[in-house]
């Protein structure tokens, strides 16, 4: 079905794990999950680890991490005792640590996304122009997938933290739009100068707050602190902004 690949624009954007399939393959998918996968991966990589992606948070995740020396990371509520999807839970984490991050969002998404031709990066408010720059280096077309949440029945929850950030990522971008790529570029750019405000009080950042995770959604407010390039490397992000380009 031709007519959902937005296969005639150059910078493209598109929801969740079905943009892998539906959208006209590129040089770079860019995967966004503000709250709080792709931020997690941010301060990770800062703190000099490596984070496997994995879609299922059961017990096959074990199973996973084993085969690859790694820890899986645990639910939110222990993130005081353990690395979780708590951003803040990785802030002191030890170099060298090889961490799966399950999610049934961006990193299903991220997983999903491996056995493509394309780059896989992992963009967030945190790291917008330096995710954009890289991929505008790498040349065009370029795919920007806001991850989404879920519903309780596991349909797609379009949420606007995600919007917000796949805009500021297309919005630093050259190129032609798809319609859909203008839309986040303009939801970011109308509420560029209140993130916060915005986000926290968003559906997924009142329900952070509420559950004590305040600083998750400001650590993940924090517009263009990294230079943290993640690229999927095989079965890991690793950061690659280190690198000549």
């Amino acid at each position: 079905m031709a007519y959902f690949d937005q296969g005639t624009f150059e910078i493209r954007c598109e929801w969740g794990l079905a943009a892998i399939d539906h959208l006209a393959r590129g040089q770079t998918v860019v995967i966004v999950d503000v709250l709080s996968f792709t931020t997690c991966i941010d301060i990770a990589l800062s703190r000099g680890v490596t984070v496997f992606p994995y879609a299922w948070k059961d017990d096959s995740a074990k199973a996973y991490a084993a085969q690859r020396d790694a820890v899986v990371a645990g639910p939110r509520e222990q993130s005081d005792q353990t690395y979780s999807l708590s951003p803040a839970s990785l802030l002191n984490a030890p170099s060298g640590l090889r961490l799966v991050l399950p999610s049934p969002n961006g990193s299903a998404i991220a997983f999903g996304a491996r056995s493509t031709n394309m780059r896989v990066v992992a963009g967030s408010l945190r790291n917008a122009s330096a995710v954009a720059a890289w991929a505008q280096l790498r040349g065009i077309p370029i795919t920007v997938i806001p991850a989404g949440e879920q519903w309780p029945n596991g349909s797609l929850r379009p949420a606007v933290e995600d919007l917000i950030g796949a805009g500021a990522i297309v919005s630093r971008l050259s190129g032609s739009r798809s319609p859909e790529a203008e839309v986040a570029a303009a939801a970011f750019e109308g509420v560029a100068d209140r993130l916060v405000e915005q986000i926290a009080f968003s559906s997924s950042g009142r329900e952070l707050i509420e559950r004590g995770f305040q600083r998750d959604v400001e650590l993940a407010c924090a517009l263009d602190v990294s230079r943290i390039v993640p690229v999927l490397e095989g079965d890991a992000f690793v950061d690659i902004s280190h690198l000549p380009s």
